[in-house]
């Protein structure tokens, strides 16, 4: 299974922002859409992720700098101040396995997927989930069908198949 697939099973919403996008919108977009990442776009070229890691972040570093003195409001804060400028992207040629062990590796829930340069979605932890477990559960439908089917001895008695 390829990053393909994956992207073809889970529809093609997508949503973007951009760098000087306000981080409150963001947090909106993302509760109203439930959805845990939103990607940095300036203009065709893709330049970061805000995920819920990075808003609970900023969310943090307000709530340690209040005894050192005043930080913006977070609706306030531009997207470019909290995003993860370098995510780590997928290919739709990526296969499952390799997808998996780079979000592992990266520690990244929400990797962006290049067509080239082109931004063709987003896949999550959940997705890959998904994605194994409909792949396991076709093949284990088809195993346990294999194995319905397979002869008995008795079988092969009565059409005349014994050695």
């Amino acid at each position: 299974m390829r990053v393909r697939d994956i992207l073809k099973s889970k529809g093609a919403a997508l949503f973007t922002v951009q760098p000087n996008c306000l981080l409150s919108h963001c947090v909106i977009t993302m509760a109203d859409n439930d959805i845990g990442s939103v990607v940095v776009m300036d203009g065709p070229q893709l330049v970061g992720m805000v995920t819920f890691r990075e808003v609970i972040r900023i969310l943090a570093q307000r709530q340690k700098g209040a005894l050192q003195g005043p930080l913006p409001l977070v609706g306030e804060l531009q997207v470019q101040a909290v995003m993860n400028p370098n995510p780590i992207a997928a290919t739709l040629e990526t296969e499952l396995q390799e997808l998996r062990a780079m979000m592992i590796r990266h520690h990244q829930r929400y990797l962006p997927v290049l067509d080239g340069p082109v931004l063709a979605g987003v896949v999550s932890f959940h997705d890959v989930a998904r994605a194994v477990y409909e792949e396991q559960t076709f093949e284990n439908r088809m195993l346990k069908a294999y194995i319905s089917d397979w002869p008995t001895e008795d079988d092969e008695i009565s059409a005349g198949r014994t050695e």
